[in-house]
């Protein structure tokens, strides 16, 4: 036996875990409604036919003879780590008791679709009994699997490994203190132009930003864009990437931002190393997910430079924009500087999704430490609506108007996601730090000339082709040359809202 056994081992895993993310892809996008119970009782399945073969004899057999093996072969080797990738999946698995994965997949199902309705019918009363249900099953969790300061950083380390609130606050709180002074500068000038009334047709939408996705790199042989409630991307393998899009016929731009942004993680997984197919280095063995990424973070990191570095940026629409004039006729007479000023309008609003750039990680912060306070039992799920408004009012000024714009507005803690809201921030700091070690003169010169191979090819050499070879902090260090570091994104933000906004 060799390294050949566990290859096939984790391949079998794989192929679960793609079946999987095609029923819950299925689940978001076009599954009737009444198929949530037997949809549940599915995925929990094949969840648990997953966990038994990663804790199964035939996998320790096949690791200790892959470990023997390859002993001569350097730490950083694909086979060292991926035999590294299947022992930390195989201990983390053995702190879960069974009846409680069972019973957490079990909920997952009825739980996305209790918060649908609610969030459909804006009563938060019919999401309640499920989400206190999913934090009883998440307190569990945090508990099998240990913590040292506080619960809630026994799940955030599954979606940033090698992270805790700890590590993490000191980036939180220097985007706090530099953030919100530009923020109230900002917010006490005029106002800019902002977009002509609609209707923007969304079957013209979708052709747009079809094209877009097509001129960034995503392959539609092996990916496609759907609508959805809560735009995601979810790979079932590198050659079948889907990606999601939400549209509002009023409001042109909430679906091509989204679009965009999916495209990144798109482009993310379709871009791992083929040879990295099917194997230890390409799915989360942790969150028995399909994710190929190295982590949430470096995820939302490919996202998050895709749709803001690039696509809110004046040397993409220098060519895009004619296009999106000749798609929306009352856009011919918006010169590019004036709709410039209009699609990055710095306005803080309810809805995270569609947060400026400048006003999208208070979001995060609300929402991190709401989720800490329903983990530890400071804060009491009937108290939680009155808790989002109340910080939606003191972080940003804003009123929310109703629960569906408020705390129901997020899909992750109906999928028991506690801990995942800090990587859309980290994603956010990790953007302006690749976006540095990549944005040549050239890079940046055939984007205006609407060229983005070069880019692409940039960041597939630094980030995706690597799959989950290295950890977030060693794929940081290789790519960056530096560490987790706020400093490179409040600069971005600071120059570009000062020009826009001409603050001097």
């Amino acid at each position: 036996m060799s390294f050949d056994a566990l290859s096939r081992e984790v391949a079998a895993i794989s192929d679960i875990l793609s079946a999987l993310s095609l029923l819950a892809w299925d689940m978001r996008t076009m599954m009737p409604a009444g198929g949530t119970a037997s949809r549940g009782e599915q995925m929990a399945t094949l969840a648990q036919l997953a966990r038994e073969r990663l804790l199964s004899d035939s996998m320790a057999r096949a690791l200790d003879a892959a470990d023997a093996a390859t002993a001569n072969l350097a730490s950083e080797s694909v086979e060292r780590r991926s035999i590294d990738a299947v022992r930390a999946g195989r201990a983390h698995h053995r702190k879960l008791p069974e009846r409680l994965v069972r019973r957490r997949n079990l909920l997952q199902a009825s739980a996305q679709a209790a918060w649908a309705e609610a969030r459909a019918r804006n009563e938060f009363a019919v999401f309640a009994p499920l989400l206190e249900q999913t934090i009883v099953l998440a307190r569990e969790q945090a508990e099998a699997l240990g913590y040292e300061d506080h619960p809630h950083d026994a799940l955030l380390g599954q979606f940033e490994p090698g992270s805790t609130w700890r590590s993490l606050a000191p980036v939180f709180d220097a985007l706090r203190r530099d953030l919100k002074p530009l923020l109230l500068r900002i917010r006490a000038v005029a106002p800019p132009p902002a977009l002509p009334a609609g209707p923007y047709p969304i079957a013209v939408q979708q052709a747009f930003g079809r094209e877009i996705a097509v001129r960034f790199g995503y392959d539609f042989a092996r990916g496609r864009l759907d609508p959805t409630v809560h735009p995601f991307e979810l790979a079932l393998t590198r050659n079948d990437v889907r990606i999601t899009a939400r549209y509002n016929e009023e409001v042109p731009d909430i679906g091509l931002k989204a679009t965009m942004h999916e495209t990144g993680h798109g482009l993310y997984e379709q871009g791992i190393d083929p040879a990295l197919t099917r194997t230890a280095l390409n799915i989360d063995l942790l969150a028995l997910s399909s994710m190929g990424g190295a982590s949430l973070g470096v995820h939302e990191s490919q996202s998050r430079l895709w749709e803001n570095h690039v696509g809110r940026g004046a040397p993409f629409w220098y060519r895009a924009y004619p296009a999106l004039q000749a798609a929306f006729p009352q856009l011919s007479r918006m010169p590019l500087e004036a709709f410039l000023r209009a699609f990055n309008a710095v306005q803080p609003g309810m809805i995270r999704t569609e947060a400026d750039e400048l006003s999208y990680d208070f979001h995060i912060m609300l929402r991190t430490e709401l989720e800490r306070g329903l983990i530890d039992g400071g804060l009491a799920v009937a108290d939680l609506p009155a808790a989002w408004n109340n910080a939606m009012h003191h972080e940003l000024g804003v009123i929310v108007d109703r629960d569906s714009n408020g705390v129901l507005q997020d899909i992750h803690w109906s999928m028991g996601q506690f801990g995942s809201f800090c990587s859309y921030t980290v994603g956010n700091v990790l953007a302006a730090q690749i976006w540095d070690a990549v944005a040549s003169e050239s890079v940046t010169e055939a984007i205006a000339a609407g060229d983005f191979a070069p880019l692409r090819l940039a960041l597939t050499d630094k980030v995706y082709q690597h799959g989950r070879r290295w950890q977030p902090s060693e794929l940081l260090t290789l790519a960056t040359g530096r560490s987790l570091d706020p400093a490179p994104y409040t600069a971005y933000l600071g120059r570009k809202y000062e020009a826009l906004y001409e603050l001097g």
